[in-house]
C-alpha cells in the first residue's frame, strides 16, 4: 500500500509528537483512573456491582469493537480529521461523565467515550509514521510508547488523589484541558495525510455484528447475578451473543475488507499468541476491576493509597519491557510467554489467600503481577508481528489489540458475576463491594461473604493465567519466531 507521507520540519514534528502523546495518553489513562474511582462511584450513585461492571465495560466494548474501523476511516478519509473528531468526541463524553446525575447516564457517556477513543487511538502511530522520516521514526515511536507507559502508570495514584481530595467526577473533568491542548496542537501543526492505496468499503457490517454480539454476551453474563432480571432474558442474551459471534465469523470470511481477516488465524503462532492474549489480558482486566473493592471497601485504605499500591505495575513494565524484548529476540518468546502468565497467576493466588498483612497479601502479589506482565508485553507483541508477513502487520496488530480489549470486557462480566453470585450464596446482604464501617454488627458476616466471593473470582483469574501459559507452551515454537514470508 502506498501512503500519503507528509514530512514536516523538526520543530513541527516535536509538536506533532506532543499532540499524539497527549491524545493517546488521555485514552490509555482513562481505564486505570476510572478503576480506582469505581468504589467511590458506586457509593455516590447508589449503584450495584453490575452497574460498575458496565461503567468499565461500556468503554472497552465500544473501543474494542470499533478500533479497527477507526483505523480504516483514518486511512481513507484522513488521519488528521478522524484524530480531531475522536479527541472532540472523547472530550464531550468526558464532560457528560463528569456531570452524570445517574449511573445510567454515566454508562451511556462511557459508551461515547469508547467511540472517541476508537477514532483517536489508531491515528496516533499512523500520524507519527507519516510525518517522521524513517531514520528518526523509531526514536519518535519509542518516545510515544514511553510517554504512554508513564502516563498510564500514573493513572491509579492520580485518580486516587483526585477522588480523595475532590470527587470521582474530577477524573473525567481533567480530560477536558488535555483534549483542548491536543486539539489546538493538531490544528496548528499536524498535516492531513491518508493511505492512497486503501481501497474498498469499511467493514461496517462486521463491526456492527461484533458490537451487538459481544454486547449481548456481556449483558447476559453481567445479569446472571441480578435477581431482578428473568432467567429467560439472560439465556436469550447469552444465546444471541453466541449466535452473533458465529455470524461474525461467517461474515468476515466473505467480506471484501474484513476487520478480522480469517486467513490470519490459519497461522498457528498468530492463533496461539491471540489465545494467550485473550486469557492473560482477560485475567488482568478482571483482577484490576475487583482489586480496588478489596483495598478500599474491605481493607479500608484510601483511594490515594490504593492508587500508589498499583503504581509499580506501570513502572516495572516500562523499565523491563525493553530488556525482555531483547532477550526474547535471542531465545524466542515461548519461555517468556509461559513464565509471565504463571507469575501473574501466582499473583492471583496470593490475592485469593486474603492474608491480613498488607505487604504479603497485596504488595508482593502486585509486584509479581508487574514482573509477570513486564516479561510478557514485548515478547508477545513481537511474536504477533513476526507471525505474519509485513503486508499484514497492520491487520495483525489491530486484531491483537481488539482481542485484548474484548477479553477485558468479557472477563469483567464473568469475574464480576462470579463474585456477585458467590457473595449472594454466602448470605451476603446488600451489594457486593459495599461494606458497613468496622464496628457495625453486620460487618463480620458481610465481610466473610465478601472474602469468599473475592477469593473465588481471583482463583478463576489464576486459572485463566495458567491456561494462557499452557497455550503459549503448546502453540509457540521453542526457537525464535522467524518473520513470516510475504
Amino acid at each position: 500500500m502506498s501512503a500519503t507521507a507528509v514530512r514536516s520540519g523538526a520543530a513541527d514534528r516535536t509538536w506533532i509528537l506532543a499532540a499524539t502523546i497527549l491524545a493517546s495518553s488521555m485514552a490509555f489513562i482513562d481505564s486505570s483512573v476510572v478503576t480506582i474511582a469505581l468504589p467511590a462511584m458506586q457509593r455516590s450513585l447508589g449503584a450495584t456491582i453490575a452497574d460498575m461492571q458496565w461503567v468499565s465495560n461500556a468503554y472497552m466494548l465500544f473501543l474494542g469493537s470499533l478500533i479497527l474501523v477507526g483505523g480504516g476511516l483514518g486511512d481513507r478519509v484522513g488521519r488528521r480529521l478522524i484524530f480531531l473528531i475522536g479527541i472532540a468526541v472523547f472530550a464531550l463524553a468526558s464532560i457528560l461523565c463528569a456531570a452524570a446525575p445517574t449511573v445510567e447516564v454515566l454508562i451511556l457517556a462511557r459508551m461515547v467515550q469508547g467511540i472517541g477513543a476508537a477514532l483517536l487511538v489508531p491515528q496516533s502511530l499512523a500520524i507519527i509514521s507519516a510525518t517522521y522520516p524513517k531514520e528518526v521514526r523509531g526514536r519518535a515511536i519509542g518516545t510515544w510508547a514511553a510517554a504512554s507507559s508513564i502516563t498510564t502508570s500514573l493513572g491509579p495514584p492520580l485518580g486516587g488523589f483526585l477522588v480523595d481530595l475532590l470527587s470521582w467526577r474530577v477524573v473525567f473533568w481533567i480530560n477536558v484541558p488535555i483534549a483542548a491542548l491536543a486539539l489546538w496542537l493538531t490544528f496548528l501543526h499536524v498535516p492531513e495525510n491518508k493511505d492512497e492505496g486503501a481501497k474498498g468499503p469499511i467493514d461496517w457490517v462486521g463491526a456492527a455484528i461484533a458490537m451487538v454480539a459481544f454486547g449481548a454476551l456481556t449483558y447476559g453474563l453481567t445479569a446472571i447475578s441480578d435477581e431482578a432480571i428473568s432467567r429467560t432474558v439472560i439465556v436469550a442474551a447469552i444465546g444471541l451473543g453466541l449466535v452473533g459471534i458465529a455470524l461474525f465469523v461467517y461474515v468476515e470470511g466473505r467480506a471484501a475488507n474484513p476487520i478480522m481477516p480469517p486467513e490470519l488465524f490459519r497461522l498457528p503462532v498468530f492463533t496461539g499468541t491471540n489465545i494467550v492474549t485473550l486469557f492473560l489480558y482477560g485475567a488482568l482486566a478482571g483482577m484490576l476491576f475487583l482489586l480496588p473493592f478489596d483495598l478500599q471497601s474491605r481493607r479500608g485504605v484510601t483511594a490515594s493509597e490504593a492508587g500508589l499500591t498499583l503504581l509499580p505495575i506501570g513502572i516495572v513494565i516500562g523499565v523491563l519491557s525493553r530488556q525482555t524484548g531483547s532477550l526474547a529476540d535471542r531465545w524466542g518468546p515461548r519461555p517468556f510467554l509461559v513464565v509471565g502468565p504463571i507469575l501473574v497467576g501466582l499473583c492471583a493466588v496470593g490475592l485469593a489467600l486474603n492474608l491480613s498483612s498488607y505487604w504479603l497479601g497485596v504488595v508482593i502479589p502486585v509486584i509479581l503481577f508487574a514482573v509477570g506482565m513486564a516479561i510478557v508485553v514485548s515478547p508477545l507483541t513481537t511474536a504477533v508481528m513476526n507471525s505474519v508477513p509485513d503486508t499484514r502487520s497492520g491487520a495483525a496488530s489491530g486484531v491483537n489489540n481488539a482481542a485484548s480489549r474484548i477479553a477485558g470486557v468479557l472477563a469483567v462480566a464473568v469475574f464480576g458475576a462470579a463474585a456477585s453470585l458467590v457473595f449472594a450464596w454466602s448470605d451476603g446482604g446488600g451489594r457486593f463491594g459495599v461494606l458497613p464501617p468496622p464496628g457495625d454488627p453486620s460487618r463480620p458476616a458481610l465481610e466473610s461473604a465478601f472474602l469468599i466471593a473475592y477469593s473465588t473470582a481471583m482463583a478463576l483469574a489464576a486459572i485463566w493465567c495458567f491456561i494462557a501459559a499452557f497455550a503459549a507452551f503448546y502453540a509457540l515454537p521453542a526457537k525464535p519466531v522467524e518473520k513470516a514470508p510475504a
